[in-house]
Formats: structure tokens, C-alpha cells, sequence
């Protein structure tokens, strides 16, 4: 292990080392920048954007754009980047992530790669986690672009599609994640050209790059239509699943979160519903509403995994301690926490287009990200998205004191002590920001704290519309600051007067996260840019990761000491250790969870872009789209005639030829029996073919015009195509619930989707031509028809 650690923090300095030559290049520039007028250094921007219509490449501008973006900096937003800002820069130019200390100066250091990108003219898109942070950096650093000469916009979810292409067209657009894929999704529905808002994806910047990467990666983007009513089902199976007793009637296995009915429960089931077998194959709708209500009922928590809001339920994302809004749980298991909380059932949806952040963010031509914490994801940026960590040197060193875990028996004895402990640093005047993982434990505390007199600040997913500011005085002396652990991410925490001689911020985390890039994210509010500082986790065996993993083992040792309850403790290397090793076997569940659901979504991915090819090519057509319709009749024509004409001649289904072509293509006054019965299949198929090329040349005679038939071929082709894709979607989204047991049947499950998918997808296509074909031959031509 100790070998592999060498090596890795060896390349790193191999690399950062690389990286220090090329930073020394742009600081070689820093007196003649500094020696030029505001006239002359603001001339760079068309000077190397000329440079680059030229022949040359971004990387032999980079000395020089760096360095006009550095001392643009310096006049404009009084800051002047730092040599380690220079390497995270040029980290993100390469397309890299840059892993930089908390108070580093991210925001900084991105505004050089983002310069040196912007002049290509392709557009740069800065990602953020949310629209706060997207209009404040759109703020602050566009006052450095526009001093340039480069336009920045600001891409929000209220803009109007004509604001949006405007915020796309700028040479650097700031955005949150979740707006970009909608965006694009939303690009692949129009049914003009000119209702299309986003450009080629050229260049994103990610900030908290592990946040959206990582963390959102299981949650694809989803566009639904209404679909079917909701049924009383979810009550019923809500009501049947409150009668129900643990152990008795259903288990429950805590490390994978899943529930399921004993065999007892089973019978009560049967005899509620008044069946024979439960799991007979009509009954499969019950079995799923019943899976779902259990779900809802015994793991689903209030408070944890979503809250109650004016009659609604919220999902509350569990890294931030956010409400999500406008999210919704798949698969009925929203519909169930709505039965089982008493409000009002909504609809079901059905998905119209969806996309995972993973092959969103991969379609992009460059990504780079930054952020405090990655290293321990290094694997999985590195096989998912061919980027590298680097680990960027902090500007000066890092003095902050991190002290072992303390590990209490129960939950009470773990607040009261860290109840202690607030009072006791808040008596000196020290801030304190103390790091929750739920939404319930940051009231519990709160509620103890108002019973000790000690005024504090609470933010949560109840109160986020204040965080940003609250955060930014949370290092003020004697504030006392209690919030999710993940709240105010990319705020500053900056140290009020007189804070650094009592020792800085104190960091006091009441549990630890299931990953520890949260918990390091915490710790690394304290001892920013050299300040001291210290952090505190503390533990109990009765907290969510220790249930799931390996409480056991502490708790016989814990009985060795004999110890009363509240005294019990123990300060030890030994428990941050197991407790480190616990959340690597969770990380470890994670990615194989975040592999599996891109392995599955990739199938997906290369349907969704031969489909959205297509669809872009049919839009972008000005002249005439009568080559693919063409070979669509023919495809279709072919397809049927060959099904009809199988084996001696005496056996052909004429009829059922007759049938279909004046039944989809023609009236039968045009077309008789007749004229099939002496011809081969091949004839039959010429035919046909003529039928259609006939019935082409006579609707562009009606028309008269060339643009209306254009008009009305998209009309007819897009309508098809986006029915059908829409079903097909929903038609995998039900193939990926079910495919699962098929594992019972020794087959792989992914195996089985990817072909299943493939034939579902060659059976769309046939439909595709067919309902073309149908729809062109029959349809009745009147003018001024429109999309």
C-alpha cells in the first residue's frame, strides 16, 4: 500500500512539476504586462485571436493569453493569480481536473483557462451546482471578460428560448448542470431549427466537479409527458403495508436498503387482495405497488431522504441537504411516499427523453473540473471520463488540526458531548461551524443548543435561500453555525477579527458521511490559505454508516471496558481507521452502482444519437427531404412484400399485399387485384414502389410549391419519429425494471437488456417506416401547413 501511495503523490509531482515550467513561461511575462497601457493590454484579445485564424494552436498562446488574463485580473478585480493558480489553469486547459484546497481561489484560476478557451470563438461553458453561484461568478469574473473584449452570459432555467441562443452565443456562458442537459434534450424536441438555443458542446469548466460527476451521476435528466392516472392501488397498498410487523411479515437488510415480505406476510397479502399466488404473472402490478409502499414505509425516511413542504413531496438530495425541485422518485416509489404521507397522489409520467450527467458531460469536445476533493474518485474520472486528478500545491501551507474521531455508544451521549464541546469553544469566542447529515440531526442539536442559551444559525434544505450569506459569516468571532455538510458549498468562509488568536474556525462534524470527499469537504472549511484552525468528527454507534457497517466489532470492544454509557468513548486513530474502511466499501457500492447504470444507459446513448442525428438532419434540410422518405416507402415495401411472398407461388398471401396497399397506400379505385397476379415479387415491389413515386409527384403538382412540400415531408417524418421514440423509451425504462430477474435464470442481466434493446429498437425503425409511409400516402394536402 505504502508503494502505491509513493507512486501516486511521485507522478503527481512529476506532473505539477511539468506543469510549474509552463506557469514560469506566463510569469516571464509579468513586468512587460504590467508595463503596458489599459489600451495596449486589452489590444491582446484580437491580436491572439488573430493568431489563431492563423494557424496557431491554443496551446502556443497559452503563455501569453495567461498572462493578459492575469494582469486584466489584477486591474480589474484587484486579485493577481499565484504561481499554483497558473498549474490549476493549465490543469483545466488540458482537460484535467484540479484538485484545489478549500480557499484556494478556484473562481481565480479558472478565469485563465476560460480567456485562453474563449478566443477560439467555439464557446466555454462554466458549469456550477447551482444558479446562485452561476450568477455571482457571471458577475464578478465577467467584469475581467467584457474588460477584454469577450461576451459572457448567463443561462437560467426562466429565460425564453430567444435569451437563451443570446446567453449560448457568448463567447463564455455560465450555467448550472441540470440547465445544460435540459437544454440540450430540449434542443432534440423542436420541431425549427431556429427554436434550437445551444451550440456544438465545445469546452465545459466544471466547479465542484465531483458533485456533478459523481454524486449526480445516478440521476438521469428526465423530460416526461402526462401519462396514465394514478391508480387507489398506492392506497390500498400504503394501508395494507402500516399493518405489517418487522421480522414477522417483512425483513429488512439495512447495508443494501432493501425490504421484502416473509412468508407470512406473503399470506396476509393473499388473504387481503383475495388471491391464490401472489406472484402469479397478473398480479404483477400489486407485487410492484406493494414492493413500493414497503420501500416508502421502512426505508424511506422523513426529514432524510425527503420532506413534506405546503402538501408536496421534496426530494432532499443527500450531499447537500437540499430540497430538489421539480425531482421526483421513479417508478411509483414518489406516488407511494405520497400515499404514505397523506397527500395528494399525483399523476404518473411517461419519459418523452432522458439523459445521464455521465454521457451529457462526455459529449462535450474538452472537460476539465475542479474542486477540493477528488483524489479519492481518481479511478472513476479516469475510466469514465478520461481526465486525471492533480493535486495542485496550496499557496502556503496548511496548519489546521485535524484530531482522531470520539465514538460514543449512543446518540444522546454523542450530541450532549458535542453540546460540551460548542459551549465550551464558544465561550472563548471561537466560531464554530458544525457539519450535520440530516436535515433531523441539525434540529436535534438546535433544539439542545437553545436549551444552553447559545445563539446560532441553522441552514438546512428548509432555509436555503439565506446560505450563502449565513455561510460567509460563519467565521465571524463567536458564530455558531450548524448546517448540512454540504450547505453553502463554494462559499467563502473568511475569519473575522480576532478570530486567528483563538484559534481559527473550528469544524465540529456530528457524523460521518458515507464518502469521505464530503467529509473532507467539510474539514477543509477550516485553515484556509494558511489560517489555523481545527476539526472534530464525532460518533456513535447508533449513526446510519455504523449500523449499516461493522458497529459489532466496536461494540464487543466497547464492552470490554465497561464503562458507563455516557462515559464510554473512545478517542482512537484505530476507530477512524475502520470507520475510513467502512465508507470505502460504500464508495466501492457506489461506483459499481454509477458503472452499472452507465453500462445500461449506454445502450440508450447510441440509440438516442442515431435518432437525434436523423431528427437534426431532417430540421437542417432546405431543399428537398424526398431521398429519405423515398427509402423509407422502400424499406417498407420491401419489408412487406417479401413477408407475403414466401415459398412456391401457390402459398403468396396476395391478398394480404391487397389488404395493406389500399388499406396505407391507395384507394382501391387506383389499385386492383389484378394487378398483382402475374407478376414475380420483385415486379410486385416495382410496382408498389411507382405507386408511391406517382402519389409523391402528384401532392407536389397540388402544392405548387417546393418550401410547402418540404414543409409538409418534415411534418409527416417528425411526427412518426417522435411518437414512436417517445414509446420506445418508456418501453426500455419498463425493460430495465424487469430485465433484473432474469439473473434468477443464470442470464446476465445487461447481456439481456443490450440485445432485448437492440431488437426493440430494429422493431422501432420498421415502425418508423411504416407509419411514414402511411401517413405520407394518406394524408390529405391542404396549404400553409405548418409543424
Amino acid at each position: 500500500m505504502a508503494n502505491v501511495l509513493k507512486s501516486w503523490v511521485e507522478s503527481d509531482k512529476r506532473e505539477v512539476n511539468r506543469l510549474g515550467k509552463i506557469a514560469d513561461q506566463v510569469m516571464a511575462y509579468e513586468d512587460e504586462y504590467a508595463a503596458l497601457s489599459d489600451e495596449d493590454l486589452q489590444a491582446k484579445t484580437p491580436e491572439l485571436k488573430a493568431r489563431l485564424e492563423q494557424g496557431e494552436t491554443l496551446d502556443d498562446i497559452l503563455p501569453e493569453a495567461f498572462a493578459t488574463a492575469r494582469e486584466g485580473a489584477k486591474r480589474v478585480l484587484g486579485l493577481f493569480p499565484f504561481r499554483v493558480q497558473i498549474i490549476g489553469g493549465i490543469t483545466l486547459h488540458e482537460g484535467n481536473i484540479a484538485e484545489m484546497k478549500t480557499g484556494e481561489g478556484k473562481t481565480l484560476t479558472a478565469t485563465m483557462p476560460v480567456y485562453l478557451n474563449a478566443l477560439a470563438g467555439k464557446g466555454v461553458h462554466v458549469v456550477t451546482v447551482n444558479e446562485y453561484l452561476s450568477g455571482r461568478d457571471a458577475t464578478e469574473m465577467g467584469e475581467l471578460y467584457n474588460w477584454l473584449g469577450l461576451t459572457v452570459g448567463l443561462n437560467t432555467h426562466d429565460l425564453s428560448s430567444e435569451e437563451k441562443q443570446a446567453a449560448y452565443n457568448a463567447d463564455i456562458t455560465y450555467s448550472t448542470n441540470s440547465e445544460l442537459g435540459f437544454d440540450y434534450l430540449r434542443d432534440n424536441m423542436v420541431v425549427y431549427k431556429q427554436q434550437m438555443v445551444q451550440r456544438p458542446l465545445n469546452y465545459a469548466i466544471v466547479d465542484e466537479v465531483d458533485s456533478i460527476l459523481i454524486d449526480e451521476a445516478r440521476t438521469p435528466l428526465i423530460i416526461s409527458g402526462g401519462a396514465e392516472k394514478s391508480t387507489g392501488l398506492y392506497i390500498r397498498a400504503d394501508r395494507f403495508v402500516k399493518t405489517l410487523k418487522e421480522e414477522d411479515d417483512y425483513k429488512i437488510d439495512w447495508p443494501t436498503k432493501t425490504v421484502a415480505l416473509t412468508e407470512n406476510g406473503i399470506r396476509k397479502a393473499e388473504k387481503i387482495f383475495g388471491l391464490k399466488n401472489l406472484y402469479d404473472t397478473e398480479n404483477t402490478a400489486l407485487t410492484h405497488h406493494l414492493d413500493q409502499a414497503l420501500r416508502a414505509n421502512y426505508i424511506m425516511l422523513k426529514d432524510i431522504d425527503y420532506m413534506v413542504q405546503d402538501g408536496e413531496v421534496l426530494i432532499v438530495d443527500q450531499f447537500t441537504g437540499r430540497a430538489m425541485e421539480g425531482r421526483r422518485f421513479s417508478d411509483g416509489l414518489h406516488q407511494a411516499i405520497e400515499a404514505k404521507e397523506g397527500v395528494e397522489i399525483q399523476d404518473e409520467n411517461a419519459t418523452m427523453a432522458t439523459i445521464t450527467y455521465q454521457n451529457f458531460f462526455r459529449m462535450y469536445n474538452k472537460l476539465a473540473g475542479m474542486t477540493g476533493t477528488a483524489k479519492t474518485e481518481e479511478e472513476e474520472f479516469r475510466e469514465i471520463y478520461n481526465m486525471e486528478v492533480i493535486s495542485i500545491p496550496t499557496n502556503k501551507p496548511v496548519i489546521r488540526v485535524d484530531s482522531p474521531d470520539i465514538l460514543y455508544p449512543t446518540l444522546d451521549a454523542k450530541f450532549k458531548a458535542v453540546t460540551r464541546d460548542i459551549k465550551a469553544r464558544h465561550a472563548k469566542g471561537q466560531p464554530i461551524l458544525v457539519g450535520t447529515v440530516a436535515i433531523e440531526s441539525s434540529e436535534r442539536l438546535s433544539k439542545l443548543l437553545d436549551e444552553e442559551g447559545i445563539p446560532h444559525s441553522v441552514l438546512n434544505a428548509k432555509n436555503h435561500a439565506k446560505e450563502a450569506e449565513i455561510i460567509m459569516n460563519a467565521g465571524q468571532r463567536g458564530a455558531v453555525t450548524i448546517a448540512t455538510n454540504m450547505a453553502g458549498r463554494g462559499t467563502d468562509i473568511k475569519l473575522g477579527p480576532g478570530v486567528t488568536a483563538v484559534g481559527g474556525l473550528a469544524v465540529i462534524g456530528t457524523e460521518r458521511h458515507e464518502s469521505r470527499r464530503i467529509d473532507n469537504q467539510l474539514r477543509g472549511r477550516s485553515g484556509r490559505q494558511g489560517d489555523p484552525g481545527a476539526t472534530q468528527f464525532y460518533l456513535s454507534l447508533e449513526d446510519d454508516l455504523m449500523k449499516r457497517f461493522g458497529s459489532e466489532r466496536i461494540k464487543q470492544m466497547l464492552d470490554r471496558f465497561k464503562l458507563d454509557d455516557d462515559e464510554q468513548v473512545i478517542r482512537s486513530r484505530m476507530i477512524s481507521r475502520s470507520v475510513e474502511s467502512a465508507q470505502k466499501r460504500v464508495e466501492g457500492n457506489n461506483y459499481d452502482t454509477r458503472k452499472n447504470t452507465l453500462q445500461y444507459d449506454d445502450v440508450m446513448r447510441e440509440q438516442r444519437e442515431v435518432i437525434y442525428k436523423q431528427r437534426q438532419q431532417v430540421i437542417n434540410e432546405d431543399e428537398t427531404l424526398k431521398p429519405v422518405l423515398m427509402a423509407m416507402i422502400d424499406r417498407c415495401i420491401t419489408r412487406m412484400v417479401q413477408a407475403h411472398t414466401q415459398g412456391e407461388k401457390a402459398e403468396w398471401e396476395l391478398d394480404k399485399i391487397y389488404d395493406y396497399v389500399t388499406t396505407n397506400m391507395v384507394t382501391d379505385e387506383d389499385f386492383k387485384k389484378s394487378d398483382l397476379a402475374k407478376r414475380s415479387s420483385d415486379e410486385i415491389i416495382k410496382t408498389l414502389e411507382q405507386l408511391a413515386e406517382d402519389n409523391y409527384t402528384s401532392k407536389l403538382n397540388q402544392l405548387g410549391d417546393k418550401a410547402q412540400m418540404l414543409e409538409f415531408e418534415k411534418v409527416v417524418i417528425l411526427r412518426v419519429v417522435d411518437s414512436l421514440w417517445t414509446e420506445h423509451i418508456d418501453a426500455l425504462d419498463q425493460l430495465r425494471q424487469s430485465v433484473g430477474l432474469r439473473g434468477y435464470g443464470q442470464m446476465n442481466p445487461l447481456v439481456e437488456y443490450q440485445e432485448e434493446a437492440y431488437r426493440m429498437f430494429e422493431e422501432m425503425i420498421g415502425n418508423m417506416d411504416d407509419g411514414v409511409t402511411r401517413l405520407f400516402m394518406k394524408a390529405q394536402i391542404r396549404q400553409n401547413i405548418r409543424r
